[in-house]
C-alpha cells in the first residue's frame, strides 16, 4: 500500500530534515507514528497525503507516485481516495453535526453527494453515538463529541487509507477507547491501510507496526 524510497524533506529557513532510506506499510496494516515532539510527524503524515510533498525521493500509495502529481492531481486522490483526521479536527463551528460530516461532499466537485452518502453519513454517527445529535452545532460538542464527527467525516468517502494524527490526544479514557477502536474497527472490516500518530505508547499494542520517526528526523 505504501513504499516510500530514499525520501528527502526539509522546510525552506529550518534546521528540521527528514530523511527516510526505505519503509514499507502493508496494505491493511495498522500503524503507529511516534516520536519526541518536532520529528515530524504530522510531516510526515502530510507527505503521505500528498499535503507536502518530498524535495526527493519517491512516496507510491497504491502504486501511485504521489510526488510526480500535479497539485490538483495530488488533492483528486487525496479527496477521493484518503480520509484525514486532523489534529484540530477542521471543523466548520456554523454548521452543524451532519453538515461537517457532508462538508467534503458539499465542496468538493469530485465527489457526489446521493442519498447513499446522505443514509451513510447518518449511520456513520449512529455508530458513533452522535445519531440523537445530527441537528446540533459543533460549538455545542465535547471534545470527545468533535473527534468523533471528525472521524465520521474522514470514514465517509470509504478511504483505502486513513491518516490520524493523534486521535486520542487531550480525551478522557473513556473517549479514547471509542476513538482508537472506531478507528481499528474501521480498518479491519474494510481491508484499509491505517496511519496513527500518537504520544500514547499505551496504544501500541493494537497496532500492527510501530514507526519511530526518531529513526529518520534530525
Amino acid at each position: 500500500m505504501i513504499k516510500i524510497r530514499e525520501l528527502y524533506f526539509e522546510y525552506p529557513k529550518s534546521d528540521f530534515k527528514l530523511s527516510i532510506p526505505e519503509l514499507d506499510i502493508k496494505g491493511g496494516a495498522k500503524a503507529a507514528v511516534i516520536g519526541p515532539s518536532g520529528y515530524g510527524k504530522t510531516t510526515f503524515l502530510n507527505l503521505l497525503s500528498g499535503i507536502n510533498t518530498p524535495q526527493e525521493g519517491k512516496i507510491e500509495i497504491d502504486s501511485r507516485n504521489i510526488g510526480s502529481l500535479s497539485d490538483s492531481e495530488r488533492r483528486s486522490f487525496r479527496i477521493s481516495k484518503i480520509g484525514f483526521v486532523f489534529q484540530n479536527f477542521e471543523l466548520v463551528e456554523y454548521l452543524t453535526i451532519l453538515d461537517n460530516i457532508l462538508l467534503p461532499y458539499r465542496i468538493n466537485p469530485l465527489l457526489k453527494l446521493t442519498g447513499d452518502v446522505s443514509s451513510r453519513a447518518v449511520e456513520l454517527a449512529e455508530q458513533m453515538g452522535l445519531g440523537d445529535k445530527l441537528k446540533r452545532n459543533v460549538t455545542k460538542l465535547s471534545q470527545g463529541e468533535m473527534q468523533r464527527v471528525a472521524i465520521c467525516r474522514a470514514l465517509l468517502n470509504e478511504p483505502k487509507l486513513l491518516l490520524a494524527d493523534e486521535p486520542t490526544g487531550n480525551l478522557d479514557p473513556k473517549n479514547k477507547e471509542i476513538t482508537i477502536q472506531a478507528l481499528f474497527d474501521y480498518a479491519e472490516q474494510n481491508e484499509s491501510t491505517l496511519v496513527t500518530v500518537t504520544h500514547d505508547h499505551g496504544l501500541l499494542g493494537g497496532f500492527d507496526t510501530v514507526i519511530d520517526l526518531a529513526v529518520y528526523a534530525n
